[in-house]
């Protein structure tokens, strides 16, 4: 467990569809391991975030959760989890996962459980179609990193 002192700490993770029934966590999958990632800082978590975003994956949402609850879940779905430090460079893979154990938003897989919320949402293969709206906006969040 995540602790400093006697107080858990509040992480940050990447979630899609937040707060939905298609919620999805943001994993690293290492060979045959799903890897979550609980960020200290929430500038870290944004900053990975954004990254995805470059690289065309779909845009995750930075939420803070208790590091326990984040460890309960990882060892519930056979997940490990790791502690990105505050100021600590990360930066994701540049190849996409083939397979999601997760969908977006309306859309279905024959295998897809509607009992499993919370599952991994590994890097998309999928291209997604983004309005022009849509792409002005994340060029614009871009930018600002510059």
């Amino acid at each position: 467990m995540v602790e400093w002192g006697s107080i858990t700490m509040r992480v940050f993770v990447l979630l899609f569809n937040a707060r939905t029934e298609n919620e999805g966590i943001h994993t690293l999958k290492t060979g045959d391991r799903n890897i979550v990632l609980m960020f200290e800082s929430e500038d870290d978590a944004t900053r990975y975030a954004l990254l995805l975003e470059a690289q065309d994956f779909l845009a995750p949402a930075v939420e803070s959760i208790d590091a326990e609850d984040v460890e309960d879940f990882c060892d519930n779905a056979h997940y490990e989890c790791k502690l990105v430090p505050e100021g600590t460079l990360a930066v994701p893979p540049e190849s996409a996962a083939e397979e999601l154990d997760w969908q977006p938003e309306g859309q279905t897989t024959p295998d897809a459980s509607s009992s499993n919320p919370g599952g991994a949402a590994a890097d998309n293969a999928d291209q997604p179609n983004f309005s022009q709206q849509e792409l002005d906006r994340i060029r614009r969040q871009l930018e600002g990193l510059l």
